[in-house]
């Protein structure tokens, strides 16, 4: 998520004020959840919902429902961003109680929509995994190389000038990299994998 948003709906006289925001640590997602908390000290409820992570085994999954009934809060608004595929994001819900109970269902169908409605507000981005390759270059070669790899829209992430010239390049395809520094440098080119890291792009 580049920008976060928010949106207001109302169902039977209940507000319910969705605030959905970047949040790339579990220490973010819980600033932001203070943050709403603080700025409606009246409201009754701040429920939310939090996924901060990049390896989706080692998910950090967090709901509050704040008292509401269990699971008609913080469940379907998680529900919301998992089934968007959304990671370092947090969702906070806060609500206005209209007189009128809604039962469980209708609080939970609520709580879902007034997340749905935000994101539909927000400006989203796309992360996407790459792996570093390195690999050593002679100095006599290294600004053709770079100069040919760019052409071809590599992202080079750095070149250090040691020994020998040392290039930090990612990249999606692991393999095709290979073949394609063999065939800049004739065979001599021995990228290895050292790392990972990820980049983001605006979702249309």
């Amino acid at each position: 998520m580049e920008r976060g948003a928010e949106a207001l709906i109302e169902i039977k006289r209940s507000k319910f004020l969705a605030v959905v925001e970047r949040a790339p640590s579990e220490e973010a997602a819980r600033a932001v959840i203070a943050t709403a908390r603080s700025a409606n000290p009246v409201a009754r409820h701040h429920c939310s919902a939090f996924v901060v992570g990049d390896v989706p085994r080692n998910l950090i999954l967090r709901t509050n429902d704040d008292g509401e009934p269990s699971g008609t809060a913080g469940g379907p608004m998680l529900d919301v961003l998992l089934g968007r595929e959304m990671t370092n994001v947090v969702a906070v819900v806060t609500r206005w109680f209209g007189g009128v109970k809604l039962g469980t269902g209708g609080l939970a169908r609520a709580y879902g929509d007034a997340v749905t409605h935000a994101l539909e507000n927000a400006r989203l981005l796309q992360r996407e995994r790459r792996e570093l390759l390195q690999v050593q270059l002679d100095y006599t070669e290294v600004g053709r190389v770079e100069s040919e790899l760019r052409a071809r829209g590599v992202g080079i992430v750095s070149i250090d000038y040691r020994f020998r010239a040392v290039m930090t390049v990612q990249v999606e395809d692991v393999d095709a990299m290979i073949g394609m520094l063999a065939g800049l440098t004739g065979g001599t080119a021995r990228p290895e994998v050292v790392g990972h890291t990820y980049v983001e792009s605006a979702l249309l």
